[in-house]
């Protein structure tokens, strides 16, 4: 079914690193008739997110972080793991997600996959972020990372095996939905069931 929609007003509540609006439309309801409502819409960038994963070792390369937000509303630490990501500023979301891998992680991987995007709090945001999936080995790295100091990061990098941040989805530990989802791509998708998950 098609949605016959008038944007009527759009007005700016907030206009700091992000721009959030109230925005007034008319929306036609099953019976047809146009229905007045409003919503508040937060304007942030599109980003791309990366499991950068390693088959012969049968791991991954995931990230901590302290998040506000999450402080806010019953992570009382402020602490996430979740995949590399970041916002889309300059260039491409391929280009964006090989600049945050090595900036975050260190490594340095060009070969990157996109497996799909998804829009995160439809509701709420108008972000997309774009997913990718990307081998790394030993080699690849090439400095520390955790982030550039301009921005304030402080990430830590973590390197583990794929069964154990599985595991970390069922006991609660990881809770940042961008990851599970590149953490059950990658359960289908990327490692063999039968011989990463035996003991599971």
């Amino acid at each position: 079914m098609e949605n016959k929609v008038t944007i009527k007003k759009e007005e700016v509540l907030s206009d700091g690193f992000f721009t959030l609006k109230k925005v007034t439309f008319d929306l036609a309801n099953k019976e047809g008739q146009a229905e007045e409502q409003k919503r508040e819409v937060y304007h942030t960038a599109n980003g791309a997110t990366v499991l950068l994963y390693n088959v012969e070792k049968e791991t991954v390369i995931l990230t901590r972080q302290f998040r506000v937000a999450t402080m806010l509303n019953g992570n009382d630490s402020g602490m996430m793991i979740e995949a590399c990501a970041g916002i889309i500023e300059d260039g491409s979301a391929d280009e964006t997600i090989v600049r945050e891998i090595e900036e975050e992680t260190g490594y340095k991987v060009e070969d990157v996959e996109k497996i799909f995007e998804l829009y995160s709090s439809p509701g709420a945001t108008t972000e997309k972020l774009h997913y990718y999936i990307a081998r790394y080995q030993p080699g690849n790295k090439v400095s520390d990372g955790g982030g550039l100091d301009d921005e304030q990061e402080n990430i830590e990098v973590l390197e583990m095996a794929f069964k154990d941040a599985y595991l970390m989805i069922e006991n609660g530990t990881i809770r940042d939905a961008k990851t599970v989802q590149l953490l059950q791509y990658a359960k289908l998708h990327v490692f063999t069931p039968e011989k990463v998950f035996d003991v599971l």
